[in-house]
């Protein structure tokens, strides 16, 4: 089952409680045992309950809001797109977001719930590492933890920054100033938003990192986080090359090593040490390729 999408997702838009709606999709929290009151699902998982809905795609699900995390990648993954019942990232992110603004009934409180829920698992996941089977939360704990080693004091602009749980943490450090930035104009505005909920001092900026409206080395730091598989080559050595312009003293760039790139997660590339390294041979500066849960790219631009 698939469908086409131009609208632009808006995470903040009013929504009546336990529901979300869009022209592709409609999510709304439901019991697991009301199969009897509705028509017969085309699809029935351990989380969720797919039907049509005239045009659309109707999602249920049975989530409570201790369970609301960043989790829910993989749920969706696993359960509904991994086995072809969905598929396509736009699909993927309307789904994300419409059990995230279902499961608790408000804007800004769904989200605080996710963002509180997500944040508080990536410090347990520092403190008691585990290998939890379908938790994009324990894999990208590690991710973060090194990201934030390999960040020194200064301004800091993280590129790609999605749901901004990387610029949030880093913006939490005295030592630190960041602006988070992505192409999404709805995901920066609601990054925003929980920032001034939480209190932490973070700016947003919203444009394609291969052109950030920000003089040449503005930053000290340029962080590129799980952003290059999501891009083709020639887009991913133009955003390096950009990264490169902006940083006063380092790039970091990380990857997943995949066999194959995760199209549920948009992902149009995979990588490996050699790919790393003609990145950074391409820059033209010192740089270093190692490996921890993923490849990482440091250009030394100082």
């Amino acid at each position: 089952m698939t469908t086409a999408a131009t609208h632009r997702i808006d995470p903040l838009a009013p929504h009546p409680p336990g529901l979300y709606a869009d022209h592709v999709i409609r999510v709304l929290r439901e019991h697991p045992d009301d199969d009897a009151a509705a028509p017969a699902p085309l699809v029935r998982t351990a989380h969720f309950r797919l039907r049509r809905s005239g045009r659309r795609i109707e999602v249920g699900h049975w989530l409570r809001p201790d369970q609301l995390d960043n989790d829910l990648a993989g749920l969706l993954a696993e359960e509904l797109f991994a086995p072809g019942w969905l598929l396509g990232s736009d699909i993927f992110e309307r789904v994300f977001t419409g059990v995230v603004r279902s499961c608790v009934d408000g804007a800004l409180p769904a989200w605080a719930v996710f963002y509180d829920n997500t944040l508080t698992r990536i410090r347990e996941a520092w403190r008691r590492p585990t290998q939890a089977a379908h938790s994009s939360i324990a894999g990208f704990a590690p991710v973060y933890r090194r990201t934030l080693d390999l960040v020194g004091a200064g301004a800091v602009l993280d590129m790609g920054s999605c749901f901004g749980f990387l610029p949030l943490l880093l913006a939490e450090r005295p030592q630190n100033t960041v602006t988070a930035s992505d192409l999404a104009q709805g995901t920066m505005r609601l990054l925003a938003a929980v920032a001034h909920e939480r209190g932490v001092r973070l700016d947003t900026l919203a444009c394609d990192a291969a052109r950030v409206p920000l003089p040449d080395r503005s930053v000290d730091t340029v962080t590129v986080i799980h952003v290059l598989e999501h891009l083709d080559p020639g887009h991913g050595e133009t955003v390096v090359r950009e990264a490169v312009r902006l940083a006063r003293r380092r790039v970091v760039v990380a990857v997943p090593y995949e066999e194959e790139s995760t199209a549920a997660y948009g992902h149009v590339r995979t990588f490996d040490q050699d790919a790393l390294t003609a990145l950074g041979r391409g820059t033209g500066l010192a740089f270093t390729v190692d490996d921890h849960h993923g490849g990482w790219l440091v250009v030394d631009a100082d």
